[in-house]
């Protein structure tokens, strides 16, 4: 009986969860949407270059470096609410510059402008909204849900880009490019009213709150390690549909599924295994997971391997940032939660924000064959921070 109830308290917060981090899928829904078509549009359509290309993509991560921090202020002072619901209507007018963008595209500079404004504009909206519902879910349900809080809001973040990439080129192809202009405005508009709807709740620590920066350092150790780590995501998010045009091989847009959809699926499978083995070790097997996924990406002959290599990376991606995440979170004290976040946070936007024109160079330097090469080196490299980590910890005990 009482494990039955147990049980039933383990689902409720579960639940609980989840209806704050479904605000997480609205936000990042909208950036999935046109996660597969924006490359090919500024590349063949506009046609500019692969790193002006990488370059526009990745302007939206410089931005979400930015806001993250005054995310977190806003977090850890007046609650997590105002800062989604900022983020909504970033995203809302975002929708209207990309339908005017699309819509100027034989203005080719005119056209790539506005992107870039709708890039920063997104990024705004997902530096306000990137860690702020699993703020809101830790003040609901306690700190001791914070590893599931944090991958269920993972799984919120990249099963809507698993749905919202696929869906956009659908969109696009059936409907026209104004279509993904048309439901990233609604859909932020339905996390707007879901927003507001909810109660606000806020940090009662009467603790000292630190500035942002001393939070950072705090974390910087566990967010190289993530950094390092999203260089293979960044790398197939922004240029997979790039490299199978290159092949000549069709349907890019399954590669980011399949690395939603395993990234999801190892979310929600090994959740638990964070407090039985720890966050470093976790992340230490991802990252090698990872490696093996990106290594067969980098020399798979066809899009079949290429595919299971985007699945076997989402798989080792999925549990680096919570793994990661829990160690950096546990170094704050309750009235920083939301700045080691938001801190911690920084190191994927910086991730992104980088791989973007890096690997648009190295393509351009080398040719597209050497950037999963490239990414692989990287992550290998995060690999040696991780077993760093654990050096340190057995070195103070």
């Amino acid at each position: 009986m009482l494990s039955k109830s147990l049980q039933k308290t383990a689902l409720d917060y579960r639940f609980q969860i989840a209806s704050y981090v479904i605000l997480t899928f609205y936000g990042y829904f909208t950036i999935g949407l046109s996660l597969a078509v924006l490359p090919i549009f500024i590349h063949e359509t506009l046609g500019f270059n692969t790193i002006i290309a990488g370059a526009v993509i990745g302007s939206q991560y410089i931005m979400t470096f930015f806001m993250r921090a005054y995310a977190g202020t806003i977090v850890d002072k007046k609650g997590p609410k105002p800062a989604i619901i900022a983020s909504m209507i970033c995203f809302m007018v975002t929708g209207i510059l990309l339908w005017a963008a699309f819509s100027t595209s034989a203005t080719p500079l005119l056209s790539i402008s506005l992107l870039a404004i709708s890039r920063l504009l997104t990024g705004c909206g997902e530096g306000m909204v990137g860690a702020s519902p699993v703020n809101w879910a830790i003040l609901r349900v306690g700190d001791q849900h914070t590893g599931t809080a944090i991958s269920y809001n993972g799984i919120s973040n990249y099963s809507s880009m698993a749905i919202g990439a696929p869906l956009g080129v659908i969109l696009s192809q059936h409907l026209g490019n104004w279509s993904i202009a048309a439901f990233t405005i609604v859909v932020g508009f339905i996390g707007l009213i879901s927003t507001i709807n909810k109660k606000a709740l806020y940090s009662l620590s009467n603790e000292v709150r630190n500035s942002f920066f001393s939070v950072f350092k705090v974390v910087s150790p566990f967010g190289i390690g993530l950094a390092l780590a999203g260089i293979g995501f960044g790398t197939i998010s922004t240029f997979i549909t790039l490299y199978y045009n290159y092949k000549g091989w069709e349907n890019a847009a399954i590669c980011i599924t399949c690395f939603s959809t395993m990234f999801v699926l190892g979310r929600f499978v090994l959740t638990g295994s964070i407090n039985k083995i720890g966050g470093v070790k976790i992340a230490l097997y991802s990252m090698l997971i990872e490696s093996a996924g990106l290594l067969l990406i980098a020399f798979a002959p066809s899009p079949l391997l290429t595919i299971i290599g985007a699945s076997i990376t989402g798989l080792g991606f999925s549990m680096v940032f919570p793994a990661l995440g829990v160690e950096a979170v546990k170094r704050a004290s309750s009235a920083n939660k939301g700045a080691a976040l938001g801190a911690y946070g920084l190191f994927i936007d910086i991730s992104l924000g980088v791989s973007g024109p890096l690997i648009g160079l190295v393509a351009k330097q080398f040719g597209m064959d050497f950037i999963f090469p490239f990414s692989l080196f990287l992550v290998v490299l995060g690999v040696i921070v991780c077993l760093l980590l654990i050096r340190s910890k057995v070195k103070s005990q």
